[in-house]
């Protein structure tokens, strides 16, 4: 593992199997790998990807961590959707890409990985401002999703924004504080969509310096007091990039949360050994 935690988001990974769009518009796309190995078909997972909503991150840099997924044998899309700096991203754009996105991309995925996509919500797995956006798709489209796991997610956004996080990303997103969009951060926040009835695990290293652990604990402490099937996982020894990495001591980890996580659900998943 490279010294820098960051190195993650700029290592190459093989290219994917395939590209599918779900919308006209050029960033509604996903990309898509096959599992390794053979066995019945399986839930796809959903990979968000981060970067604080902004145009300079996009889905490559979680190259590397869906390669592993995909190693241990889930059909995996990796999301993408309009971002900050875009200019068409932000509200209500970047959150509507990912509730149409995720929607779209089981049938897609089944059609393009013929007898590997299992007929059933797929699992969203959001690192960070993906986090955010796994979140709000478990509290706003239930239907579509069947678990959640949150990666350092950005799981309250009128906190994001008090702190200043990433120099005023969610400002960026939602056009604005608390007080001047107060109608955007009902609609968008996390904090404010408990109860969320997917069944989801949030995982936050404790030395996290981009998104406070803090926020995690806040935040599924409200979802359980609410009803909410949330666990939280809390890492003493990890930062921010070792979520995604799987160089990362704390990868085996978030493996093994995902596993658990899939054998929990209901249907198809409960008679699918993990990996």
């Amino acid at each position: 593992m490279s010294a820098d935690p960051r190195a993650v988001l700029t290592r190459p990974a093989p290219p994917p199997d395939v590209t599918v769009a779900y919308g006209d518009h050029p960033e509604q796309l996903a990309d898509l790998r096959r599992p390794v190995g053979g066995g019945p078909a399986r839930r796809l997972v959903v990979v968000v990807h981060g970067g604080f909503w902004r145009a300079e991150y996009d889905r490559t840099h979680t190259g590397p961590m869906a390669t592993a997924l995909a190693a241990l044998g889930h059909p995996v899309a990796q999301l993408e959707y309009r971002r900050t700096g875009q200019p068409d991203g932000g509200w209500p754009t970047t959150l509507t890409d990912v509730l149409a996105g995720v929607a779209a991309l089981p049938g897609l995925a089944a059609a393009a990985l013929p007898g590997l996509v299992a007929p059933a919500p797929p699992i969203l797995v959001g690192h960070s401002a993906g986090g955010h956006l796994a979140l709000y798709v478990g509290a706003h489209a239930p239907a579509t999703v069947g678990g959640v796991l949150a990666l350092a997610p950005v799981a309250d956004l009128a906190e994001a924004y008090r702190l200043d996080l990433d120099e005023g990303a969610v400002a960026a997103l939602l056009g604005g504080g608390p007080d001047e969009v107060p109608d955007r951060y009902a609609a968008a926040d996390p904090s404010a969509l408990v109860p969320i009835r997917a069944r989801t695990v949030v995982m936050h290293g404790a030395l996290d310096r981009q998104v406070p652990v803090a926020m995690s604990r806040s935040w599924v402490a409200a979802a359980r007091a609410a009803g909410s099937p949330a666990t939280l996982v809390e890492l003493p020894e990890c930062e921010h990039f070792g979520l995604i990495d799987p160089d990362s001591a704390a990868w085996p980890q978030v493996v093994g949360a995902l596993r658990s996580l899939h054998d929990d659900l209901p249907g198809i998943d409960a008679a699918t050994p993990s990996r």
